[in-house]
């Protein structure tokens, strides 16, 4: 049995990531282009996580896990497989704790986030994918010493996602339904944990790719599953399985899942870009298409918030998911 976050453990997690991060903004997003998108008596609130140091929320999680390592763990470094923002997160993460960082990044990242990794002072390391990723950072686990940043696993991971859900909250006490975008679920474990810790009228919403449904699936076999085959333009949505924490925290605080088309997270970056001048990845784009699509009707004339979990990408990139 997994047990639940508690408040308190969330709180001290907060104090103890708050001198590495900032507090990023909730906007209200009013535009002629949302309207004829979602209504115009739907409230929307935008939790603008992209602002975050490293662009992501990710460095919350990496930052709690290191903060959690004893002086020998220190001493021999981390490692971590991603496809760019995680590794971003644990090289920064890494830099200000003054640990070292050997990161696995997949050969299809961008080298944008390559560039950003290596410009945190972490060594990188190629693989042609996940699996092999993850092979060559057991290695270094093995034959080094370092310990493994999951991307998504892992209590620790957990609380530093639900110091977001917390910091959103307190900005946001009004929201009656909050629409979160899931790739392995940690993002959405932390901030659904706290959310029906300290408001738990509050609906939550979690969104997949259909070509990366990992969660989605997960909930239909009542445990973690694996897919042979990803399919999406939002690679930071993309892990092929799910992982026994996060998903029991999603199984267990999670109202409802629901699937977006690539199609809809082009429309939802364009209209990102259009109105908010937000120049965001596919998965930041994620919550705004659920509302903008299978969300539409159901939360219709209510207050709701939209996380824009982040954004690192290239402006080569981002013209070419557009076009």
């Amino acid at each position: 049995m997994i047990d639940d976050l508690t408040l308190d453990e969330i709180e001290s997690t907060a104090k103890r990531i708050e001198p590495y991060i900032v507090v990023t903004p909730v906007h209200r997003w009013r535009g002629v282009r949302l309207e004829r998108n979602i209504g115009a008596d739907t409230e929307v609130y935008l939790k603008l996580e992209l602002f975050q140091v490293t662009g992501t929320f990710k460095a919350r999680g990496a930052l709690n896990v290191m903060l959690n390592l004893n002086d020998s763990e220190k001493k021999c470094g981390v490692t971590a497989v991603s496809a760019g923002n995680h590794a971003i997160a644990v090289a920064y993460a890494a830099k200000v704790l003054g640990v070292s960082a050997k990161v696995v990044m997949l050969r299809s990242a961008n080298r944008f986030r390559i560039d950003a990794a290596l410009g945190y002072g972490a060594e990188v390391e190629m693989a042609e994918n996940g699996a092999v990723a993850f092979e060559r950072a057991a290695e270094l686990v093995a034959e080094e010493g370092r310990t493994l940043v999951h991307p998504f696993e892992g209590r620790h991971t957990s609380l530093g996602t639900a110091t977001l859900g917390l910091e959103w909250l307190r900005q946001s006490p009004q929201l009656e339904a909050i629409v979160v975008p899931v790739g392995g679920g940690g993002l959405m474990s932390g901030i659904a944990s706290v959310v029906k810790l300290l408001a738990p009228q509050v609906e939550i919403y979690g969104v997949e790719p259909v070509g990366a449904d990992t969660m989605t699936r997960s909930f239909a076999a009542g445990e973690p599953v694996r897919m042979d085959e990803i399919d999406t333009i939002a690679d930071s949505l993309a892990p092929p399985f799910t992982t026994p924490m996060t998903f029991a925290l999603c199984q267990r605080h999670v109202d409802e899942l629901v699937l977006i088309t690539d199609s809809e997270m082009r429309q939802a970056m364009r209209l990102l870009f259009d109105e908010m001048k937000l120049a965001v990845e596919p998965a930041g784009a994620a919550a705004t298409a659920a509302l903008c699509g299978p969300l539409r009707e159901k939360l219709q004339g209510r207050r709701v918030g939209a996380l824009v979990c982040g954004s690192n990408i290239d402006d080569a990139s981002f013209a070419s998911l557009l076009a």
